[in-house]
């Protein structure tokens, strides 16, 4: 012997046989729990029958709180955008919010935010955003057709009047999704004083809406924006929302006005400022069919007849249907005809065109090479 080991000669596994026939179809079916429930009973009996009684209760409960009454969802093949308003008191960043979600979704920045800003968000998903100004007339008209309300809150205030009149306001005419959004965080200096305030403002706000309410913190800004990433989580959960077709909304035809044109004669405007106008007003209509010559009510001015009603091409259309995985640049769109931008906008004497600024460079840049 010279000092070296016999090496040991390796097991050889059968891959033939009716032993390994058998092996092989015990692996494929899996059924190792079964066999155990066979051979060994008493190892999955109930042991305590008091936790098996709260286990049962539990999904008992939670599969109450499930049921719904079934309400008959009237929402056309192409759904029209889903509206979202931005609501709170002021100087708590309603304006700085829709911009940055704005940005988040079409890659482009909108300076003034007036009126609805309609943007494509996914290949079958549409958002408009609307600003709720701090009088009780804008906030009820707001609540009725609203489908998401984004309640902003200051967190180094706490709740304001203004959020409890809207909630209240929302209690009567139907209650729309509603997600909290805590702002200036960034003022807390302490962490722990931090910590306790989300906490009571959470309760408090889970008792006035459900438990279990979204509640958003924007922790601070950057160069006058929120945090890239939580405006992004923000507008992750926005885009997957589901809705409850609420019943006022169903059983109403109603127009949100995102463009309106005064095409009465400019001379007689001149000699009667006073006079009576003819006004064309362009939007997505929603809820039930809106009938010809019929009665309309325009929130703020009064009762009027319609005069005509007609279907326009979409000024924000849906991507095209071909097989893909995401939006490209181009299918991110973004209409705000009150706040400028759109596309082509007609006016009685003129056609004006609204190129970005980039292009408008570009072409700069061209003809100083030439």
């Amino acid at each position: 012997m010279d000092g070296k080991v016999k090496k040991q000669k390796q097991h050889q596994q059968k891959h033939s046989g009716p032993k390994a026939e058998k092996k092989k179809a015990k692996k494929e079916s899996g059924s190792a729990e079964e066999d155990e429930r066979k051979r060994n009973p008493k190892a999955f009996a109930v042991q305590s029958a008091t936790r098996m009684a709260k286990t049962f209760h539990r999904a008992q409960d939670i599969k109450t709180r499930k049921h719904h009454i079934p309400l008959v969802d009237r929402t056309p093949l192409k759904p029209p955008p889903v509206v979202i308003v931005v609501v709170g008191p002021p100087k708590v960043g309603k304006s700085t919010l829709i911009r940055c979600l704005i940005k988040n979704f079409t890659r482009q920045k909108l300076g003034d935010i007036c009126g609805p800003v309609t943007i494509v968000s996914g290949k079958k998903h549409r958002l408009t955003f609307v600003e709720c100004n701090n009088d009780i007339n804008t906030m009820i008209d707001l609540a009725k057709v609203a489908d998401l309300v984004l309640m902003l809150i200051d967190a180094s205030f706490g709740f304001e009047m203004e959020t409890f009149e809207f909630l209240n306001i929302c209690q009567v005419h139907g209650f729309p999704r509603i997600m909290g959004v805590l702002t200036h965080l960034d003022s807390f200096k302490n962490n722990k004083t931090l910590r306790k305030t989300k906490k009571n403002l959470k309760h408090r706000f889970w008792t006035e809406v459900y438990q279990g309410a979204k509640l958003f913190y924007l922790s601070g800004m950057v160069y006058g924006e929120y945090q890239t990433q939580e405006v992004k989580n923000l507008g992750r959960f926005i885009s997957v929302m589901k809705f409850r077709p609420l019943v006022w909304q169903t059983s109403h035809p109603y127009v949100l006005v995102d463009r309106m044109e005064d095409l009465t004669d400019p001379d007689k405007i001149r000699t009667d400022p006073k006079c009576d106008r003819t006004v064309s007003l362009y939007g997505y209509l929603r809820g039930t069919h809106l009938k010809n010559k019929g009665q309309v009510h325009i929130a703020g001015v009064g009762d009027f007849q319609l005069s005509d009603v007609n279907f326009l091409p979409d000024p924000c259309p849906l991507p095209d249907a071909q097989k893909k995985r995401a939006l490209n640049e181009k299918e991110r769109l973004l209409y705000a005809p009150m706040a400028g931008v759109g596309g082509v906008v007609y006016d009685k004497d003129a056609v004006y065109i609204d190129l970005p600024a980039s292009h408008v460079n570009q072409q700069q840049v061209c003809a100083r090479e030439v």
